[in-house]
């Protein structure tokens, strides 16, 4: 199917509680899969005044084999979207023919709720809210190029150039060189990681492989990361994602990590696991457009949850080479959070401890439990990023890492950039390159 009628399935399904908004998307045959994520979330959060307008216009009865579904996406796209720009096909042509009566009775609508903009007809809890308030943010992939070049391209593309802030907290990699990101928290596991070049890595649940690339920047590509996740579709886009990065280090394993052997001499030198496993998702900003400001997650989706979340650290924290881990989720519940890092605390008393990163981090854990407040959280209102939760493993006889303690509190104010000593590959040649 194309992209409308795929969108208008998808949309189907989520009114039907066939899926989630995402589930549906991702099981969907459809390969530009944002593309069709962003269309069928607008269509949804416009979705009373696009039926205001096809009743008014009497589209329906018109068009009387134009299914309901697919006739919201189609006016969505005519009168909210691009446009059909490019594209459309027979659809553009069919809605061509009311495109007149549509948009007099998007104008007719406005007048009679007196406003003047299309935001303004949304009811207040389908408003942008701190999703769109929050910052958007670069991370430049150093395997490709440099900051100095990516600013230098950034001017060219007619950017104003304000000055540098903090580099400690960056995006992960969608792009060659650059990902442009609505959330600077996704890249932190990572960061906090900081595996040294050399080293032997597992990414526990990989795909879409974001955090995979930037760990594999970090190690220069040098070493190894062993990458792991159950889902074909999204390891194959993962695949795709660190060629265009130029990530040579990695090997993909289509497999569940709760299968893989610690004892395995494969995997006798990890001692780096990234853990972000499957969760509610209940931080993510993207969910104020999927569920209308966030379903709370049901105690039983919670329990089963963190019942997966619990067995998969427990078992990574079997790997005899073990010395750092990183657990993460973008969930604000307590049961997939803390509950869990104080579990696997327990069962592995005076083997694993919390390491105390980021002492400036405006948002701790919460006090469930002694050493919690080593824990971070993220939230828009403390820390301009999406809802979050990081909790540091160090086996007991290790000395904290001094790397992850940087100052990393959110929003740092600029400061004018020193001047550059040398040249790197300039951003645009290397965006060109793809890799292997």
């Amino acid at each position: 199917m194309g992209l409308y009628a795929t969108a208008a399935a998808v949309l189907a399904g989520v009114e039907q509680r066939q899926g989630s908004l995402k589930s549906l998307v991702y099981s969907s045959s459809f390969q530009n899969v944002k593309q069709l994520y962003a269309l069928v979330c607008e269509t949804q959060r416009y979705s009373a005044v696009l039926d205001a307008v096809i009743a008014s216009a009497g589209l329906l009865r018109a068009e009387k084999k134009l299914r309901p579904h697919l006739a919201k996406v189609l006016v969505y796209e005519l009168l909210l979207g691009k446009g059909f720009r490019g594209g459309g096909g027979r659809w553009k042509a069919l809605l061509g023919r009311h495109q007149a009566r549509l948009k007099a009775e998007l104008a007719r609508l406005k007048v009679h709720r007196g406003v003047s903009r299309n935001e303004d007809l949304l009811e207040e809890k389908s408003r942008p809210g701190q999703a769109c308030q929050v910052p958007r943010f670069v991370r430049v992939n150093t395997l490709k190029t440099c900051p100095e070049d990516a600013i230098d391209y950034f001017k060219r593309q007619g950017f104003s150039y304000q000055g540098r802030a903090s580099r400690q907290i960056c995006m992960s990699i969608r792009s060659t060189t650059l990902d442009i990101s609505s959330c600077r928290i996704s890249c932190l596991p990572a960061m906090l990681l900081s595996p040294p070049p050399g080293s032997h890595v597992i990414d526990a649940c990989a795909a879409p492989g974001n955090k995979t690339s930037y760990i594999a920047a970090l190690l220069k590509n040098q070493g190894k990361i062993f990458a792991f996740d159950q889902d074909a579709k999204r390891l194959a886009a993962m695949a795709t994602l660190l060629a265009r990065a130029g990530v040579s280090c990695c090997e993909i394993a289509e497999k569940d990590f709760l299968t893989v052997s610690p004892s395995d001499q494969r995997y006798s030198q990890v001692q780096y696991i990234l853990l972000d496993p499957s969760c509610s998702g209940s931080g993510m900003l993207s969910r104020q457009l999927e569920e209308q400001g966030g379903a709370t997650p049901s105690k039983e989706r919670l329990q089963a949850l963190a019942g997966f979340q619990l067995r998969a650290l427990c078992h990574a924290l079997t790997f005899p080479s073990l010395q750092r881990l990183v657990y993460s989720t973008c969930s604000l519940s307590q049961e997939e959070n803390e509950d869990v890092v104080q579990e696997a605390l327990q069962q592995n008393l005076g083997t694993f401890r919390l390491a105390p990163v980021l002492p400036d981090w405006p948002h701790r854990g919460l006090s469930t439990f002694p050493g919690s407040e080593h824990c971070l959280r993220a939230s828009p209102e403390t820390t301009l990023t999406g809802g979050f939760f990081i909790a540091v493993f160090e086996r007991g006889d290790v000395v904290p890492s001094p790397a992850p303690q940087a100052k990393a509190a959110a929003p740092e104010p600029l400061s004018q950039a020193p001047k550059r000593k040398r040249r790197c590959k300039a951003a645009a040649g290397a965006s060109t390159q793809s890799g292997t």
